[in-house]
């Protein structure tokens, strides 16, 4: 108890440098703040619940055995995140090898859908049903690099600076990225648009 009371408060950091010195307790505490994080940062690249259970679990498994690797003078948000897209990423072309695509085994599975209002009339609620199924489908179109950089600023509401350190590129590389994604997912949803115009 005296060891879990000592950890409330204390920075990721300092966790992280009492695993590395073999407090058997401290990275557990680490996954417990970040896991619900990371889920959500692989959910949102891999678009598959299953999939980012999965990436989750390696995320914290390559964490955990690269602990030797992490320096003070980092950001342990900056460290996971960066091994989180890695796994995610990985995933990804393990399954473009087996020629298996995320977004067609989810729609399999009914898809991800991103909450309604429960006070929403019925065709308020299938429209705002069929424009989150839209956006999923956009954000899951574009290539890894550029998704997860939307994940991450879009839907992870992390700083230009946290991504570029997650990802280990330029700032510039991260706006670059951002902006390309963006202009990509405007085009797709207004063909969207307009595809379900004409249905």
């Amino acid at each position: 108890m005296k060891g879990t009371m000592e950890i409330v408060g204390t920075s990721d950091e300092q966790i992280v440098e009492r695993a590395q010195a073999g407090d058997a307790e401290a990275f557990g505490e680490i996954v417990l703040r970040w896991e619900r994080r990371i889920f959500a940062l692989a959910y949102g690249i891999l678009g598959r619940e299953e999939d980012a259970r999965d990436a989750t679990q390696e995320t914290f498994t390559a964490a955990f055995r690269n602990l030797s690797g992490f320096r003070g003078d980092a950001k342990v948000s900056s460290w996971l995140h960066r091994i989180a897209v890695n796994q995610c990423i990985t995933r990804q072309r393990r399954a473009k090898v087996r020629g298996e695509t995320s977004l067609e085994a989810e729609q399999e599975d009914g898809g991800a859908q991103f909450a309604s209002p429960s006070e929403a009339r019925p065709d308020e609620q299938t429209e705002g049903r069929e424009r989150s199924e839209a956006v999923r489908r956009a954000v899951n179109s574009l290539p890894p690099e550029l998704r997860s950089v939307v994940v991450m600023k879009e839907f992870e509401d992390l700083t230009f600076q946290e991504i570029a350190s997650a990802l280990g590129v330029p700032l510039s590389t991260v706006k670059s990225r951002l902006y390309t994604a963006l202009k990509q997912l405007r085009m797709r949803l207004e063909k969207h648009g307009a595809a379900s115009a004409h249905v």
